[in-house]
């Protein structure tokens, strides 16, 4: 079988025919890094967590977390060795060859453009009740809501999608400079909830601590596994760094670092101010998080309090404990929070389709860099089409969870590459190397495997029909017309 491998040094050459302008250092791809990550997993996801695992969330984050930093520590050492733009993708191509290298990059687009599509109408559900309470002005649900949600188009939804397509278009550095502006807000709001919760926090909260047991917490990690979706990101940007080899691992290890400190800092004071347990039914079981029954046991008042009945959990925490205002600014900051992190899911979408196009795999239009702003224009503005029609018609539903497979996919092949270029390209500079690879990479593998295996069983399905959609498209035009087609691999 002709499996077409793509060596290291033709790769980078062939990226440097065809590249992207260097504006980004280490700073602003941390900032990209956690603009991606911080958002509506944090933001909306907490409350589910605590219906899957009670308190024991902030061990569900704990181990999503650690998933993504070994996998993250394998990022590195990979972006460093071969600075290319295309990720998870490019690294395929070089270790397994054309046909993973296809099907990770598919699963890739399965990661951004659905997490970016779900942020997009999670972000118009923060700005419809935002505009009434504060304006006065109501959005009418065929107007706000998507044909599938009960309405018919979600008009704030396109519009941040078409917003952030449009920024993108217009160049990197400036949608870098956005972005760190509104990182910062994020930052800034998670930081003031921590401090708010803390003088209030009590210990008996936190018991039982997983009600659910083990499945119950291993199920909460695998869906809040979204809210660190996107970190990978910074590695899309490998071509549109400077000094790559010292800035990739920055923001790849940097943002990851930061990102779950805090949200363990913010599951520890939701839950320590006024518990996490999850609502059951009469019989004692636990409700289905999502689903018709929680929400109609959450009309009762004396469980309408609970955190997991809210969808706003961050919010809701601040009101529960006094800060009636200031919780109206939390709704303000994921406001305007959320559009960083389509920015960043879109902006590195963009950048996996432009290297699948370099390659051939892809029409070879999606290469085209305008002359102007030095950005993939066309790559761009059809990834933003994509990202915006999704949105416009689609409830937000379980599209954390279906990424969420894409992810994993993507992030089992990066673990597995590093290692088997260890022993393939022993000699090749490294200038970053992930530590302690023989156990950090196994660790990734591992952790990779459980967490899909966690994931609900429609997802999985999905998933594989996703992947076979994508074969036929291999097979129909990638296979014949890719750049190493009848070079023997």
């Amino acid at each position: 079988m002709n499996w077409r491998i793509k060596p290291l040094d033709t790769m980078v050459a062939s990226a440097e025919r065809k590249s992207l302008a260097r504006t980004l250092g280490g700073f602003q791809l941390m900032m990209l890094g956690i603009g991606a990550v911080i958002g509506t997993g944090i933001f909306v996801l907490t409350a589910e967590a605590a219906q899957k695992a009670g308190p024991g969330m902030m061990v569900s984050f704990v181990i999503a977390g650690f998933v993504c930093a070994v996998t993250a520590l394998c990022y590195a050492e990979l972006a460093s060795m071969v600075p290319v733009a295309g990720s998870a993708y490019a690294y395929s191509y070089a270790v397994f060859g054309e046909f993973v290298a296809w099907i990770v990059g598919w699963a890739l687009v399965l990661e951004y453009t659905i997490a970016a599509s779900a942020v997009a109408v999670g972000w118009s559900n923060y700005l419809v009740p935002l505009l009434q309470h504060s304006f006065d002005i109501q959005i009418p649900v065929y107007l706000s809501k998507g044909y599938l949600a009960g309405g018919f188009i979600n008009v704030p939804a396109v519009v941040i999608s078409t917003l952030a397509t449009g920024l993108l278009v217009l160049g990197t550095r400036e949608s870098a400079t956005v972005n760190a502006v509104l990182v910062c807000i994020k930052v800034a709001t998670l930081v003031l909830f921590i401090a708010l919760c803390a003088p209030v926090i009590e210990l008996t909260n936190f018991h039982p601590f997983a009600p659910l047991g083990a499945l119950g917490v291993g199920g909460a990690a695998a869906s809040v596994f979204f809210a660190y979706i996107g970190f990978d990101a910074v590695s899309t940007a490998a071509e549109e760094t400077k000094n790559p080899q010292r800035n990739l691992p920055i923001g790849l290890i940097g943002s990851l670092v930061i990102c779950t400190g805090l949200y363990i800092l913010v599951a520890a004071g939701a839950i320590g101010a006024i518990g996490a347990q999850p609502v059951m039914d009469a019989a004692g079981h636990v409700l289905p998080p999502g689903g018709v029954e929680l929400f109609e046991a959450c009309k009762n008042p004396l469980k309408a309090v609970a955190l997991v009945c809210s969808d706003e959990p961050l919010a809701h925490v601040l009101r529960q404990i006094g800060w009636e205002k200031i919780s109206r600014l939390i709704g303000l900051a994921a406001f305007l929070a959320l559009p960083s992190v389509i920015l960043v899911l879109i902006f590195g979408q963009t950048r996996i389709f432009f290297c699948m196009a370099r390659d051939r795999l892809l029409p070879e239009i999606l290469t085209t860099v305008n002359r102007r702003f030095k950005t993939p224009h066309v790559v761009t503005m059809i990834t933003g089409a994509v990202v915006t029609l999704a949105a416009a018609f689609f409830p937000v539903g379980k599209l954390a969870d279906l990424s969420n497979g894409g992810t994993l996919v993507a992030f089992f092949a990066v673990a597995l590459g590093v290692m088997i270029l260890r022993v393939t390209h022993r000699q090749r500079p490294r200038s970053f190397r992930t530590p302690f690879v023989w156990i950090v990479g196994p660790l990734a593998l591992i952790g990779c495997i459980t967490l899909f295996t966690l994931l609900p069983n429609l997802t999985i399905i999905v998933f594989f029909g996703w992947a076979l959609l994508g074969l036929v498209v291999y097979v129909l035009y990638g296979y014949r017309r890719s750049e190493l087609a009848g070079s023997g691999g």
